[in-house]
């Protein structure tokens, strides 16, 4: 898509954005797709419909994004953040990934999850997008009157040390093939791991007779594909050079006065596609700023537009219901599970949609790690809770914690202290 001007260009990409973020709040809330609910029917129940439908979500955006790649359509070396970046992150993915796990268990629902809650009039979810969006502006922001993150005073100095320079792009392709093959060793690789993912999930008939659980799979996948294609082929022609918009605003001045304003960041116009838990800070940054619309970024509007089409299905549903903390124990744990999931989902560098989804669908090792995080952190810390609340009294947390890492089959079972549940 060619525009002659920055400000079109932007802000097309802005209400593109905006429209498919509506799609996916409005989807997820009528489907009830949430990745945490999956891993709670799976743990809880032995259910996997929901998680099949997530990872119906993975193998549509996988299977997109390699088509996609491979015509030229989509650059996903270059993206925001960089799934894809040389620097393999891996103890970051892995503890961030298990720090959001656990926190979206406590704050009932991932990033995506509480702007749906959100957008159905829960005001509980408020209070949680508030402390994650705190402490994600300032992992990446430094406090008033400093040179100093979050990041760098509690995690740079001893866990970034830890990361590994993989010499070249991370994603599984660039691991096996030399640069020469990657183009087509990506398409390969993608479309053969779509595809053994949709077999699994259409293997189960009885998710092949539930329309909510293959709508939101499908839905959910293409929103996250239509936002890498939008923000991937969306450029600027000045001159008779076709610029793409982070290249645009690096290099050409912004006259004073004109329709044209320069983003403060010029990252954010990379390409990208859903993510939530970093946008949430962008948001608190673009609001503190009195709506400087120097600060709108994709993820402001994709933020906003779930919100409002969880909202939209609520109304045309009448199921917008007011809601608040139970009791003060209600209130701790989600305030708890919120700076989890505001550390860990900048940490991993993802939530269970950033990297669960839209990371997965560029192959990067660091997404497999973070994705694999996530789960087991929510999985043990529901595990641990159904323990507790099973045997009160007599499951102490190491008790509850070692049957739990049992069931896993992380520990042998003769380590068991607790009958299993």
């Amino acid at each position: 898509m060619l525009f002659d001007s920055f400000a079109q260009a932007q802000s097309v990409l802005l209400w593109a954005t905006f429209g498919l973020a509506v799609v996916l709040g409005l989807v997820a809330n009528k489907t009830n797709f949430c990745t945490m609910g999956a891993i709670s029917d799976w743990v809880n129940m032995g259910d996997l419909g929901r998680m099949r439908a997530w990872l119906l979500a993975i193998a549509v955006a996988m299977l997109g994004v390699s088509v996609l790649e491979y015509f030229g359509l989509a650059n996903l070396d270059a993206s925001f953040p960089p799934y894809r970046g040389a620097q393999l992150i891996w103890a970051e993915n892995i503890l961030g990934g298990v720090l959001f796990g656990i926190g979206m268990t406590f704050a009932s629902g991932c990033g995506n999850k509480t702007l749906i809650r959100i957008g159905g009039g829960n005001i509980k979810s408020i209070v949680v997008l508030l402390i994650i969006a705190v402490i994600a502006y300032f992992m990446v922001n430094p406090f008033p009157g400093s040179d100093k993150t979050l990041f760098t005073v509690l995690f740079n100095g001893w866990i970034r040390p830890l990361a590994v320079n993989t010499g070249s792009h991370q994603d599984l392709a660039s691991f096996l093939v030399s640069d020469a093959n990657l183009k087509q060793a990506r398409l390969v690789l993608g479309v053969l791991i779509a595809l053994a993912i949709s077999v699994f999930v259409f293997k189960s008939a009885d998710f092949r007779s539930n329309k909510d659980n293959i709508i939101g799979g499908l839905v959910v996948g293409l929103v996250v594909l239509g936002a890498w294609y939008i923000s991937s082929v969306i450029q600027v022609k000045v001159d008779g050079t076709n610029y793409t918009l982070q290249g645009y605003v690096q290099e050409w001045d912004f006259v004073a006065g004109s329709n044209e304003i320069k983003p403060a960041d010029s990252r954010p116009l990379s390409p990208q596609s859903f993510t939530f838990i970093n946008p949430m800070g962008q948001t608190l940054g673009y609001v503190a700023g009195k709506f400087d619309i120097s600060l709108l970024t994709f993820g402001v509007m994709a933020l906003a537009g779930v919100i409002a089409g969880s909202l939209l299905w609520s109304l045309l549903s009448r199921n917008f219901r007011i809601e608040w903390f139970a009791s003060f124990a209600d209130f701790r744990n989600h305030v708890f599970g919120a700076v989890l999931m505001g550390f860990g989902g900048v940490l991993a560098m993802g939530c269970t949609i950033g990297q669960g989804i839209t990371g997965m669908s560029t192959l990067a090792l660091g997404s497999f790690l973070a994705l694999i995080s996530i789960i087991f952190g929510s999985a043990m810390t529901m595990r641990l809770q159904y323990y507790k609340l099973v045997y009160e009294a007599d499951a102490s947390f190491m008790k509850a914690l070692v049957s739990s890492l049992v069931d896993f089959k992380l520990l042998p079972s003769f380590m068991r202290k607790l009958e299993a549940v």
